[in-house]
């Protein structure tokens, strides 16, 4: 059972050891690879919301409605067939949007399309899952306020932390705000996190809480952890749910790298020491890629950016 408490100021979370990224750290946007461009733009507008702000023959660029920050670039790779089975890498995107009416109403509008739909209740966050036309997950979702956040004190290392208790719990759809005519993903929407599928949680952890410095906000999920930066519930989900999957590969529709938005170039150099002093080295993650690059031992590519180098 979720517990909730009040922090009293404490810090939630498991701080690394050594670098610690930094607090205005977060996901930037995301770059997919599909297997029909033309289905996959019109499944992200006409049913997420997003806005095509720029396209070619084989890739288009999505933003939230008078917003231009991408958070979504498609590239369409010939010969990939939808998904059938697992794959380890991504699990979801997680698209967040500015409120829970906008949440309501999305849920309204996607209802009304017919789109197969589930359903969360995280106590933290409300969400919304389903599936893209390649079978790649994508989840829609609203934040509660950060002060009613539930928390639960863990032993650790023979000191007490803080964590944040996620759940997954039904969805109370009469409980949302009521809903309002649904215009697009509006403005301020962003990606809010990723969600990817890993081996196992000790490499995981060794890569993304100790290499890239995000905080262990919550471990006592089963099969899972969820880490950040700037104490937010989570900015990358890491679950085992699918181990012994094979990684996605050239011949699937994935992932092809997300971005982690760092506040300067400076940040970005620090990263990529502490990741090299971790043990990894960078990779070259793709003719377009906006920054340094490193490969999770499953194959995910992080890009470390800064604002200004999205595009």
């Amino acid at each position: 059972m979720t517990e909730t408490k009040s922090t009293g100021g404490r810090v939630v979370g498991i701080r690394s050891e050594g670098y610690r990224t930094a607090e205005m750290a977060h996901v930037g946007w995301v770059r997919l690879a599909v297997s029909n461009l033309a289905r996959s733009v019109e499944f992200y507008s006409r049913v997420i919301g997003l806005n095509v702000s720029e396209s070619t023959a084989k890739f288009a660029r999505l933003t939230a409605q008078n917003d231009p920050r991408m958070l979504i670039e498609l590239v369409e790779e010939p010969g990939l067939k939808p998904l059938n089975q697992p794959r380890l890498g991504l699990f979801h995107v997680a698209i967040l949007l500015p409120s829970r009416e906008n949440l309501s109403a999305f849920v309204k509008h996607a209802s009304g399309l017919g789109v197969r739909l589930s359903a969360g209740d995280h106590i933290y966050s409300e969400a919304i899952y389903l599936n893209d036309p390649d079978g790649m997950g994508v989840e829609v979702y609203a934040d509660r306020p950060r002060e009613g956040w539930p928390v639960a004190e863990r032993a650790v290392n023979g000191e007490t932390v803080l964590e944040y208790a996620a759940d997954t719990l039904a969805l109370r759809f009469n409980d949302l705000p009521p809903a309002g005519k649904w215009q697009g993903a509006p403005k301020g929407t962003q990606i809010g996190h990723v969600h990817l599928s890993v081996g196992e949680l000790v490499s995981a952890a060794k890569f993304y809480h100790h290499g890239l410095g995000l905080d262990v906000m919550t471990w006592n999920y089963p099969g899972a952890l969820f880490v950040s930066a700037g104490g937010y519930h989570h900015r990358v989900g890491l679950n085992t749910w699918s181990a012994g999957a094979p990684s996605a590969g050239p011949l699937d529709p994935r992932l092809l790298y997300w971005t982690l938005v760092l506040p300067n170039k400076s940040e970005v150099e620090r990263a990529e020491k502490s990741m090299r002093l971790t043990g990894f080295e960078a990779v070259e993650a793709t003719e377009k890629s906006p920054g340094i690059a490193f490969r999770d031992p499953w194959g995910t590519v992080v890009v470390l950016a800064t604002e200004g180098t999205l595009g």
